[in-house]
């Protein structure tokens, strides 16, 4: 370096370094190497951070105060620089020789700042509000100058005279000017014009956060802080950031997808081209229909090649095309953070030989304590950049899927629905779409592992020598055992998924039939069967539980065992092999490096299998044929008419035969259409092919204008019943209203608890048949579309309110005169009104034309007439004469009189449709009796005037299902009290103890290898080796016993709580009244039997194993260290209060977070499977754009509080990993302190544990957090483990004679019952006598109280006042199984499907 500094100035002296107490840099490398730094950074960076900027312009920023001052900065940094390079030219002017440093620093300097300067300007106009590029540089600047800074105060002191005064000052300015540069670098842009940030209401902090913020996460800290304070709620998350959107991730993937299918289909056609030149040239023309006329040979020529190479296209590379840049930054910052994880045991192998150097100068101590800090704090920072990178990556992925999947299953063609049910696509969404998720955050291991792997190997070998091989073969061993335990594990899953698959079935075959089940008194029976299936279930997770243990067991021993044998070879191998401090410790903590790439890799791997497995099955769902929106022509006005059909042929697949052929239909415009013909001719195929849900094989369709649609099973949203029929229409209240009365919907808005604004269930649930065919109309009516398609409308609904609908819709004076219609009907009293009628005979058209014209010809329509004639003519008969009686019987004034109360006191009639009103028989003619309606009518508009206050109240006071209320806030400490107790108090202690033992022989283990070490230190040479190395193992073995012992232990008790809490909670569920079961949602119920139980049984074990390990590890780190070095403790105090004061602010904010991210994700399944049973109405009225918009809304929503989850994580961890590092810091720094006390063995006994402390730390607050989300389990199980019981089964004192009831007569006396508590009576003041052997009819209109008077005799109502006798015994004083064993019913409705079992029937 003489060219450079001259040789007076020397690059490098070592005993001013190194050897010098008071160390110094010389003058020629601070100018060189300190000064060229950060410049070479920073032109480095420049061309891809500008390219960047070119990519990514945000917009524009207006010039601020902060940004002139960073510009005038940087502009008098240039000219402080460029000051030196004058003043080095003036002083060759002057005579005084300068070196080349002085010429070329002060350029590069100057330059530099200029390119600063200019890159400050240059983000202002792309919009950057904080510049992550010159922050490092700046912060680089900063701390090279600090070297030069005490440099020239020291040269300063020690002279009485200051030589070269302008450099001197020059400095000083330029250092200043470098600080204040740094500090507003920290502060924030205002964000750019017209961005997102100021048009949203609730914008996340991180678009506008600085540098800093987002590299600690900071921003984050106002959710944490809120969190705590308050329950998060869904108004207070912030909206999603526009990149993770599903309008930006799903266009990219489908924008992927499509490319790689044309280029499939591309391959397809010239794969194609190059089968057919092999035969020898022919005239005839290949076509569709050309295979039939080449010779067999070479049409199979043809399918063995196409057999042979399937042109399938590859989701994976669309995938890899769409997110894989962004996931590559991820991968960039891994391997950056595997790099630096290497770098902590060197500087703790050096720690340790300073240690030992007595003559040492202490401020390398020092040096090296603060540099583990800042390797093991920017380890922490790249790591949590790259999973942040990670997750979002996984986040957008699942985003992306949802949206594809979605966007598929709207256009999928019925041969394709057939192999892809509802289910199944709902799980392609959720199961498949979660694996990707989960695998993109680990993915990076299939690489990073094998580097780790391989790095560690390399410094051991460095410090062991050969002897590292006997460790590695260790864990080669180790291999096929964690992999036999993952292939037993996975097979037991599976055996266990299919016992609680058996179990949740039958689950939900008993609460469906519940009912039922009462009224035979089944339930020990059924009790039994689940108990039965849940005992394998129980067994199978014990064997998995062991297994668990053995792997758990091979996870903590493996680090020491590899430790045993690497050390026991080295010692045997050669005698003048000595295990110092630094060999040993080192060694340690690559060996714990090494553990999470060995443990990570297999689980990578099965995770990468499962991936494929979702891929294969995403990939062929999205390879579907998808229907062909030409195959209707929307656009045809060249024919007078308004629906044509020409020479059709169709059929629902393409391998299937046609089910429609020669279909010649033409209906004019405004005219009506009636489509008639016996069961499955096709009627129902013609509706489907003239909506183009059907595969046309040949012929012409065309439907001119829109179309509305009314199926034969009514597809209804849960929605509101207004939204329903509103269908994405503005509202107009005349016409809405006019709709309502023709469609004779206006009477059930009265009875309904909030009108037409009440919400209607999944799948119209509490909405009679008659009534969903009805809104089902509505909504056609409200379309106001040029066609109607009415696939068989009227059959759902009674005669007198079919021909309402006729005469005031369909007909030809009603609603839709003038419309195009076409009815589909079996309904032959209304042919004479249509305009034209189509008789189809399996699958054809067999005669069209007039009712009068097709009568005259006496063929197919005339057989049809006979066939449905007299049916018809009954049933119209009836319905007319009901109508009579209504008129002569029961004037207008006694009808609302006298049915008032029962329309007043049952708000729950239309709404308890589920389940409720099946035991009275409002259902019997689906509440669509005429005057049933009749009655409500009268009764609603007296109750206008007399109960005005009740309309006052808000429509949740009648909500007969109350919504389910979700715990917020900290779990109460008596919930872990219970499953303690659930688990046994004495077993709980003993796990606990046994967790303490195994800990205590770690940390002997070590102690002992310190000891060991230290017989080195001590004389040079190794004493007593068998015995080192015998209690060395000892202790290892015993903790690896340990281990196994307490994790089986803890096993055992969690099975035993996972037991008693099911069966307490299947007791009282067989043992709870009906109204408890009227009232809650069977969902909710199967919900704590299999997604609560589920937690109970396998999540809750591992959270509470996890748990309990971390906690130890980080006890006995703290015990070590303060062992070590006692001064520790007063470092403990504040870091402990911080952790406690981390921990608190993110479990209440994270277990938040995940109850709205559980809350939000339901609404996405259930809107898609709803969307999927109702995708050809949903096309019908052109409504498929703004269904997908909606779903893309409810993914965004549950995105938008899963993503503060994945930032909580990455916040947390960020906080308490620098704790960790604080600890590694003092117990480094109190080492140094105390090295004339310490020994070599102790110092790497303290420092290599606080190295492993910051991952236990880390993880015990994220299972803290888990733990309190998964002891809710425990808690929610108990609620329902611990509702009102009915009467008891039996009563031993009051047991009836055996042949009770000899007689049968049944006494009711002043019998009065209500449903339930609150409710009025139903039945009033009842005295009834039957005698024994008497048949007696039970008559009364709906909702009288007739099947009540049923659900009495067998005590599914308890009385209200009054008594029931049989044969002089009273029913109220005896067990209730005594009672509904001895009596029988056959019930309305007959629900479960598995009476045939044995068990029941000799029950």
């Amino acid at each position: 370096m003489d060219w450079l500094c001259g040789p007076e100035l020397q690059f490098w002296i070592t005993n001013e370094t190194f050897h010098a107490d008071q160390p110094d840099l010389p003058e020629c490398f601070q100018l060189s190497v300190l000064s060229w730094l950060p410049c070479i950074f920073l032109w480095a960076a420049s061309p891809f951070y500008l390219f960047y900027l070119k990519k990514n312009n945000k917009g524009y920023i207006m010039m601020s105060i902060l940004n002139r001052v960073k510009t005038v900065f940087g502009l008098l940094l240039w000219i402080v620089c460029w000051t030196d390079l004058f003043y080095a030219f003036h002083q060759i002017r002057q005579g005084h020789g300068q070196v080349p440093i002085y010429f070329i620093t002060p350029l590069v300097l100057g330059m530099t700042m200029l390119l600063a300067t200019f890159l400050i300007q240059y983000e202002r106009l792309h919009g950057v509000q904080s510049s992550g590029v010159l922050f490092i540089f700046w912060f680089l600047s900063v701390v090279c100058a600090i070297v030069p800074f005490r440099s020239k105060i020291l040269k300063a002191s020690n002279q009485s005279e200051v030589p070269d005064k302008l450099r001197f000052i020059t400095f000083y300015f330029y250092f200043g000017l470098l600080v204040f540069e740094l500090i507003l670098c920290c502060f924030n842009e205002k964000p750019p014009l017209y961005c997102d940030v100021v048009t949203d209401p609730n914008p996340c902090p991180e678009t506008t956060a600085g540098f800093l913020s987002t590299v600690t996460f900071w921003w984050f800290t106002s959710l944490a802080i809120k969190g705590y304070k308050m329950p998060l709620e869904a108004k207070d998350l912030w909206s999603l950031n526009q990149r993770d959107s599903s309008k930006v991730m799903v266009p990219r993937l489908l924008k992927e997808w499509d490319k790689e299918q044309a280029k499939a289909r591309s391959e397809a056609i010239q794969s194609s081209q190059a089968t057919y030149a092999k035969p020898p040239p022919s005239t005839t023309n290949h076509t569709a229909g050309g295979p039939t006329e080449n010779s067999p040979e070479e049409v199979e020529v043809l399918l063995s090649n196409q057999k042979a190479a399937p042109h399938q296209p590859s989701f994976l590379h669309a995938l890899i095309k769409a997110f894989g840049p962004y996931f590559l930054i991820g991968s960039a910052f891994k391997l950056l953070q595997d790099v630096i994880t290497f770098v902590n045991p060197q500087l703790l192998r050096m720690l340790i030989s300073f240690t030992k150097q007595e003559k040492a100068p202490y401020w390398w101590g020092y040096a090296l304590a603060i540099l583990m800090f800042l390797t093991a704090l920017l380890q922490t920072l790249i790591l949590h950049r790259h999973f942040q990178y990670c997750f979002i990556t996984g986040m957008n992925v699942r985003t992306a899927l949802i949206g594809a999947i979605y966007r598929k299953a709207l256009v999928i063609t019925n041969a394709a629905k057939r192999s892809s049910t509802v289910g199944e696509i709902v799980n392609l969404m959720s199961v498949d779409a979660q694996r990707f998720m989960d695998l993109t955050t680990f993915l990076n291991m299939l690489w990073s592992a094998p580097l780790q792997i391989m790095l560690a190997l390399y410094f051991l070998w460095q410090n062991l020598g050969p002897s590292v091989l006997a460790g590695v073969a260790v864990m080669v061993m180790l291999i096929p055992l964690n992999a036999f335990i993952a292939m037993k594990t996975r097979a037991y899953q599976v055996e266990q998924m299919q016992y609680k698959d058996e179990r949740i079935k039958l689950m939900n075959e008993i609460l469906n039939g519940i009912k039922v089940l009462k009224l035979y008194a089944w339930e020990n029976s059924f009790k039994d069967r689940v108990l039965a299936i849940r005992q394998k279930e129980l067994n199978v997770l014990r064997k998995t539980a062991y297994l668990g243990a053995l792997s758990t067991m091979a996870w903590t021993s493996a680090p020491f065992l590899v430790a045993l044998t690497s050390f026991a070879v080295f010692v045997t191998v050669d005698e003048k092999n000595i295990l110092d401090a630094e060999k040993a410790f080192v060694s340690l903590s690559l060996f714990n490096i090494l553990r999470f790439p060995l443990n990570m890799l297999p689980q990578v791997i099965s995770g990468l299998v499962q991936a494929s497995v979702s891929l294969k099955r995403i990939q062929s769902f999205l390879s579907h044929d998808e229907l062909d929106p030409n195959s209707v022509d929307r656009k045809n006005s060249s024919t007078e008419f308004s629906v044509s059909v020409v020479n059709g042929k169709f059929t629902w697949g393409k391998e299937d035969p046609p089910v429609l052929h020669n279909m010649n239909v033409m209906v004019p415009q405004g005219s009506l259409l009636a489509v008639v013909g016996h069961v499955g001719c096709g009627k129902s195929s013609l509706i489907s092919a003239l909506l183009g849900d059907m595969e046309k094989l040949e012929g012409e369709v065309s439907v001119r204008g829109s179309v509305a649609y009314v199926p034969q099973q009514a597809w209804i949203q849960n929605a509101t019943l207004r939204n329903n029929i509103l269908f994405g229409k503005s509202y107009d209240e005349r016409k809405y209203h006019r709709v309502l009365d023709a469609c004779a919907l206006t009477p059930d808005l009265e009875v309904l608890p909030g009108g037409d604004m009440t919400e209607i269930g999944e799948k119209g649930i509490n909405l009679s048949g008659g009534q969903r065919q009805r809104v089902s109309l509505a909504r056609a009516l409200y379309s106001d579309a040029d066609v109607y398609l009415l696939d068989d409308p009227l059959s759902a609904v009674d005669a007198h309110v079919a021909k309402h609908i006729f005469d005031n819709l369909i007909g030809p004076e009603g609603a839709l005169k003038g419309k195009t219609r076409i009815l589909v009907t079996h309904g032959i009293s209304f042919l004479p009104q249509v305009d034209n009628i189509v008789v189809m005979v399996e699958g054809g058209v067999s005669e069209m034309g007039s009712y009068q014209e097709l009568l005259k010809q006496n063929g197919a329509f005339a057989e049809f007439l006979r066939n449905y004639a007299l049916d018809d003519t009954v049933e119209e008969d009836e319905a007319i004469e009901d109508l009579l009686e209504d008129e002569e019987f029961f004037p207008d004034d006694v009808l609302s009189n006298h049915h008032t109360d029962m329309v007043d006191n049952e708000p729950v009639i239309n709404e308890a449709r589920k389940s409720f009103m099946r035991q009275i028989s409002v259902m019997s003619s689906e509440g669509e009796n005429f005057r049933c309606r009749s009655v409500k009518r009268h009764g609603c508009s007296q109750r206008k005037h007399s109960v005005s206050q009740e309309k006052m109240k808000p429509p949740e006071v009648q909500k007969l299902i109350q919504a389910e209320t979700a715990e917020t806030g900290r779990v109460k400490s008596k919930v872990y009290l219970e499953y303690a107790k659930a688990v046994g108090p004495l077993l709980s202690v003993i796990i606990i103890l046994l967790y303490g033992c195994q800990s205590a022989a770690s940390i002997g283990a070590n102690i002992w290898l310190s000891q060991w070490t230290n017989d080195a230190s001590g004389n040079g040479t190794q004493v007593d080796v068998p015995m080192r190395v015998g209690v060395y193992a000892a202790l290892g073995i015993t903790q690896g016993v340990l281990v196994m012992i307490s994790s089986f232990t803890l096993a055992i008790g969690n099975i035993g709580a996972a037991k008693k809490l099911h069966f307490n909670l299947l007791a009282n569920k067989l043992h709870t009244p009906q109204s408890f079961f009227d009232t809650t949602p069977i969902g909710r119920i199967i919900n704590r039997f299999s997604k609560d139980i589920y937690v109970i049984d396998e999540a809750l074990p591992s959270t509470v194993l996890m748990f309990l390990g971390t906690f130890f590890v980080s006890l006995s780190t703290l015990i070590v260290i303060i062992s070590s070095t006692p001064i520790f403790a007063v470092a403990i105090v504040p870091l402990a209060i911080i952790y406690v004061f981390v921990q608190r602010f993110y479990v209440a904010t994270s277990r938040q977070l995940k109850r709205l991210e559980s809350v939000s994700r339901s609404p996405i399944y259930s809107h898609f499977s709803e969307t999927i049973t109702g995708s050809s109405v949903i096309r019908a009225y052109s409504r498929d754009t703004a269904f997908v918009l909606m779903s893309d809304v409810k993914v965004d929503e549950n995105q938008k509080s899963y993503y503060p989850g994945i930032v909580s994580n990455r916040w947390l961890g960020v906080r308490i990993e620098f704790i960790g590092n604080c600890i590694v810091l003092f117990a480094a720094l109190f080492a140094v302190t105390g090295k004339e006390s310490l020994n070599p063995g102790l110092v790497g006994l303290s420092v290599s544990y606080a190295l492993q402390v910051t991952m236990s730390l880390n993880w015990m607050v994220r299972m803290t957090s888990d733990l309190e989300n998964n002891i809710v389990a425990v808690e929610r199980v108990k609620e329902y483990s611990e509702t009102k019981t009915e009467a008891p089964w039996e009563v031993e004192d009051k047991k009836p004679p055996p042949e009770w009831p000899m007689t049968g007569n049944v006494q009711f006396q002043n019998y009065s019952v209500r449903y339930r508590e609150g409710l009025d009576l139903v039945l009033r003041n009842i005295t009834l006598n039957v005698k024994g052997g008497e048949k007696i009819g039970i008559v009364g209109r709906t909702g009288a109280g007739k099947s009540s008077m049923t659900l009495c005799l067998f005590r599914l109502l308890e009385a209200a006042a009054g008594e029931i006798t049989i044969d002089d015994v009273k029913i109220a004083e005896i067990g209730l199984h005594d009672l509904r064993s001895k009596l029988t019913i056959i019930p309305q409705v007959y629900y479960l499907h598995i009476y045939c079992d044995s068990s029941i029937v000799n029950s």
